[in-house]
């Protein structure tokens, strides 16, 4: 019986994160996804096992190390080998640099940066030892440069980039490949169209809006990648983006 080949979705959201999971899924990849409450990811399942692949969802802080230690012991242990880790954890909010709290800035940094780093680890821990591997990060705009605002959300973001740099440059020899994507734009979700419905269409129309599907492609990509043409950084931008 051939061995069951793990994708790991951590943030699996109703957006990017769930469009990664899926395109996983249809490569015939047992796909775990994650969030803070997993309840919340039952139709994203139930999607993936109508469209014939195999997912569990699960629901764990990735801001916890016992979470995400937990986490990674049990899918390793009644799924199989974690193959692909993406690390997709938000934190996108917009305060004033005078009204960012301390609460403020800490949990987005632990959202960004921690969060990234436990999860980084501890799929080094695994896939080390096996001698291949791939982990994904995703990234935003405010991974590359800060804007008015976004004093945590840069920080938070620019830290997860470095984190990915030097793994990268560690772990290549192991046979590990990490990645870190850059997403600079607006994404097709439901926030971005209930914020403004007119502007949403005219810009999607004008094809100014990140499509989900299509980002997964890309992670995909990555991960098909042979080890002799590796990307280690990657930005995805509509052709509108100023940048």
């Amino acid at each position: 019986m051939p061995e069951t080949k793990v994708a790991l979705v951590i943030g699996a959201g109703d957006s990017t994160g769930g469009a990664i999971a899926r395109r996983f899924a249809r490569e015939g990849f047992f796909t775990c996804v994650t969030r803070r409450h997993g309840d919340k990811l039952a139709a994203l399942v139930q999607r993936i096992e109508q469209d014939g692949g195999k997912a569990r969802a699960f629901g764990s802080d990735a801001r916890r190390e016992g979470d995400v230690t937990e986490l990674f012991d049990t899918i390793e242990r009644d799924i199989g080998p974690i193959e692909v880790v993406s690390f997709n954890v938000g934190g996108n909010v917009r305060f004033p640099i005078r009204e960012t709290t301390t609460r403020v800035y800490t949990k987005v940094w632990e959202m960004c940066a921690l969060a990234g780093f436990f999860a980084g680890r501890a799929a080094a821990n695994v896939m080390v030892p096996r001698g291949r591997g791939t982990i994904l990060f995703t990234g935003a705009t405010a991974s590359v440069r800060g804007g008015a605002g976004y004093a945590a959300f840069a920080g938070g973001k620019h830290a997860l980039r470095a984190l990915a740099q030097s793994m990268a440059r560690e772990l290549g020899p192991e046979g590990i490949h990490v990645a870190h994507v850059v997403v600079d734009g607006a994404i097709d979700t439901d926030f971005t169209r209930q914020r403004g419905p007119e502007a949403y269409e005219a810009r999607k129309q004008a094809g100014g809006i990140l499509n989900p599907e299509h980002i997964a492609e890309n992670y995909w990509m990555l991960h098909s990648q042979p080890p002799d043409a590796w990307t280690h950084e990657l930005d995805l931008r509509p052709w509108s983006e100023t940048w």
